[in-house]
This record gives C-alpha cells, structure tokens and sequence, in this order.
C-alpha cells in the first residue's frame, strides 16, 4: 500500500539565507514572510543549518544588558556573540540541521520532527542540497481529504489491493475522517487485518471496527496445540 510521503506535501518554494546574511536580515525574514525559520544554505544549495525564531531570539542578549537577574544562559550566550548587530547566520544558526529526505513518509518526518521538538524540516536529497521544507501544518494536510475522497482510497487500496485476503462483506463509511468498518467476514483474523489495513491509510482519523466474523481462528491458532 503506497504512503504519502513529504515530496507529495512539502513547500517547493523556500525562504533561505546565506550564512553571513546578518541578523536584522535574518528577522526580517522570518517576519516578513511569516515563518518559523530559514534554512542557511551555500552557494550550491547545501544546507548548513537553520536559524529559528528560538535562536534569534536567545543569542544576540547585549552584555550590557545583563544583571544579577538575568538567567546565566543569557549572559553566557551574551559574553560570546555580543552584540546583536554583528552578527550573522554562521553565530545564530543550529547546526548541523534537522533534515528529513523527499521519500520519508509523512509518519516518518512527523516522528523526526517530534523527537528534536522542531517546527519544520529542511528537505534534502541525498547530497544534503535544499530541494523543499516540510513544516508541521504540511505534514497534517493529509487530512484535509474530503471524506468521500477518503472512502474511494480505503475502498480502492485495502479491500481491492492485493494485501487483502478476507472473504465476506465490508461496508466502508466515513464521517469527518473516522471511518466504521460494518459487514460479517468468514474470520477473525480478516477483521483484524481489515482495520490494520485500513488504519494505514492516509487521512484515516480513527477506526471504529464493527466487523463481525464466523470463526474465530485467532483463538484457535493461539491456544489450540497439538498433542505430541
């Protein structure tokens, strides 16, 4: 069953600075655009780091500024970038980048981007050059599917794909997202694999699995042994 993947969802067009692009430049560029971060790319396109709203936010705090009241982190982070109008992209950004490859799934690239707790991902091919960005609201965009769209897939890709085996009657039905599985099968182990298949299936929300089933050969492959 094929998966959307990031190449389907990603923002093409991305907003990028150079790794000397200043500070100001770097907020304006965020603000401007309304962004969370900019990538910091080469010449070549390869991407070095990225510069947060976090980053711009922490790094450029004046010594001057700094009292007995200000966190230590600050006036440690003041005492080696001084001031905010010195400095570029190469002091603020994170490196190396949280990155995520074109052919990552949608599950996969939300799993990245919530382990390093980011907002977006840089996409990069395989020599590490930008070729998108992936951010959080394009990765939820799989559910933005019309519930009838979602149906003819579910219908289409689980029970007329090859990986279904079941025998017996499924009616299929989706309201906002959630999809009830409805009809009798031959077995158990038809129902079970009905709603793994169909919980695979991008823009399914939930399942409510209401298939019912003649024999039930999980029990019998669980718990009968033969008698050696």
């Amino acid at each position: 069953m094929a998966r959307s993947t990031v190449q389907q969802v990603m923002t093409r067009e991305v907003v990028t600075a150079g790794p000397n692009t200043p500070y100001k430049r770097l907020v304006g560029l965020l603000a401007g655009h309304r962004i969370s971060a900019v990538p910091i790319v080469t010449e070549a396109g390869r991407v070095l780091g990225v510069v947060s709203e976090a980053d711009l936010l922490l790094k450029p705090f004046r010594p001057d500024d700094a009292d007995s009241s200000t966190p230590a982190a600050f006036r440690r982070g003041a005492e080696h970038h001084g001031d905010a109008d010195a400095l570029c992209a190469r002091d603020l950004m994170t490196s190396p980048a949280v990155t995520v490859l074109p052919t990552a799934t949608i599950a996969e690239a939300a799993q990245v981007m919530r382990e390093h707790h980011v907002k977006s991902a840089p996409v990069v091919d395989k020599a590490s050059r930008l070729v998108g960005i992936a951010s959080r609201v394009d990765l939820l965009s799989i559910f933005l599917r019309d519930d009838d769209s979602l149906r003819e897939k579910i219908v289409h890709e689980v029970f007329e794909g090859p990986q279904w085996g079941g025998t017996g009657n499924v009616q299929v039905a989706v309201d906002g997202g959630v999809v009830t599985l409805r009809g009798l099968l031959d077995r158990r182990s038809g129902v079970d694999l009905a709603g793994k298949l169909t919980a695979a299936v991008d823009g399914v929300v939930a399942i409510s699995n209401q298939l019912t089933f003649g024999v039930d050969d999980v029990w019998h492959d669980r718990y009968v042994r033969p008698n050696w």
